[in-house]
């Protein structure tokens, strides 16, 4: 929530703004600039206050963890506006090489503090080193390899930040913040749609202590399950950002996010198909004392699904400057999540929270699509999208029909393996036209 209130909506005004012609060198030195003097005061504040902070996370005996944790927020929030450089300017190679050149060195030093540090620690029962190691919790000390990741990442963005000049436009500066303050409200929206079933489930579990515990960490398992679709999800929205605010001043715009949104349905079917129909292999990355939560998956998977649609829906209402429809729109799906998990988690437990999401998504899904028709009109290929998913729906409906008549794991993989390539089949039979007109695979198929 923190990053999110550091950020404030700069870095999809910036992408906004690049597309609407302004200059390019004024609008980085600006948008930077101020996230940079924010960046700093809002900072002090949180180190300042470190000790309140931490009595309110029973942290009392570390406020040193606030101030680590706001040097990993300040150093996110500096590197947001070079990102957002690289993904508007079409340079993933670079994005991709710095992102992963951060996760490697966290990897590195996480293992060298739990592993070489505990042997360390066993070996010199006396050193300051020692004592020092044994006074912070492994969570605590896990925020050092963060702190590390966040500065090299924002180092390796030299790049794109070394001719920078301090300077703000404040007329620019003023609509920025226009556009960009909303997504304040969207992203904590967000972040309550995404996180409050968990600890809802917690607070609101009927049972003891222990067993709501317990719930929570089974639901939380199944629903890392269901990140495999969140992956092109997230694909998705590194790249589509820009290029839906690129795009935007071309003439045939509105077909190309049509075609965009079917392509990407498409997608997100076979990813559902792909996790759903195997779900039985899948499981095994889950310890088994978690499989008890694996009804929950499918309808996490499909709450994904309405999850991505609308994150391609929502493109025509930030072209058409209607941020406080998105607003409203995360306010809304907020209500549906608070409400659903408070009335129903005592009786059907993580099955609400599952619901809850599904239903929220779904809302806000269709709702993206009714504003954004009324404001920016875009002809999608309606029939057809639907058919996909209707589709999706009935293939996993078979294959359950399927596995609930055999305890024989071949069958259930045959069926899986059958019903998968069938739904493949149908996209290349009706989609063979334009897979023709593919680079590299296209002659393939002609």
């Amino acid at each position: 929530m923190a990053n999110i209130v550091f950020t404030y909506g700069m870095e999809t005004a910036y992408f906004r703004f690049s597309a609407k012609k302004e200059n390019k060198e004024e609008l980085f030195r600006t948008s930077f600039s101020t996230l940079l003097l924010s960046t700093i005061v809002l900072s002090a504040l949180f180190i300042l206050f470190r000790h309140p902070i931490a009595s309110l996370l029973a942290q009392e005996a570390h406020p040193e963890y606030i101030t680590w944790a706001v040097i990993i927020i300040a150093f996110d929030t500096l590197s947001a506006i070079p990102f957002a450089k690289l993904r508007q300017e079409g340079r993933p190679r670079k994005y991709a090489a710095i992102k992963v050149s951060g996760i490697v060195l966290n990897l590195i030093l996480t293992v060298t503090l739990l592993y070489a540090g505990q042997q360390y620690a066993d070996a010199n029962s006396n050193t300051e080193l020692t004592l020092w190691y044994k006074s912070h919790s492994k969570g605590g000390l896990l925020l050092l390899p963060n702190i590390a990741q966040s500065i090299l990442t924002f180092v390796l963005l030299y790049g794109e930040w070394k001719g920078f000049r301090f300077g703000i436009d404040k007329d620019l500066l003023t609509k920025l913040w226009r556009f960009g303050s909303p997504m304040i409200i969207v992203g904590l929206g967000g972040m309550v749609n995404e996180t409050l079933d968990r600890v809802m489930l917690n607070e609101f579990y009927d049972g003891t202590e222990q067993a709501a515990k317990a719930a929570v960490g089974v639901y939380g398992a199944n629903y890392r399950i269901a990140i495999f679709i969140s992956l092109f999800i997230q694909a998705f929205k590194m790249s589509a950002e820009p290029f839906f605010f690129k795009q935007a001043k071309e003439k045939n715009a509105p077909a190309t996010y049509a075609m965009v949104m079917k392509w990407f349905v498409i997608t997100l079917c076979i990813a559902f198909l792909f996790t759903a129909l195997f779900l039985d292999f899948w499981k095994h990355f889950i310890a088994p004392s978690y499989w008890s939560g694996l009804k929950v998956v499918p309808l996490l998977l499909l709450a994904n699904v309405c999850l991505g649609i609308y994150y391609n829906l929502i493109a025509a209402l930030k072209i058409s400057d209607n941020m406080d429809k998105i607003t409203y729109i995360t306010i809304i799906g907020a209500i549906i999540t608070l409400l659903i998990n408070f009335s129903f988690i005592p009786q059907f437990g993580m099955m609400a929270c599952a619901w809850a999401t599904l239903i929220c998504y779904f809302t806000m899904m269709v709702l993206a699509y009714t504003w954004g028709q009324k404001f920016y009109h875009i002809k999608y290929p309606r029939r057809r999208i639907i058919t996909y998913l209707l589709v999706m729906l009935v293939i996993y409906g078979a294959h359950t029909l399927v596995i609930q008549d055999t305890n024989a794991l071949w069958a259930e993989w045959l069926s899986g393996v059958v019903l998968f390539f069938s739904f493949l089949f149908l996209v290349f039979y009706l989609e063979k036209e334009q897979l023709k007109r593919l680079p590299i695979i296209g002659k393939y198929i002609a």
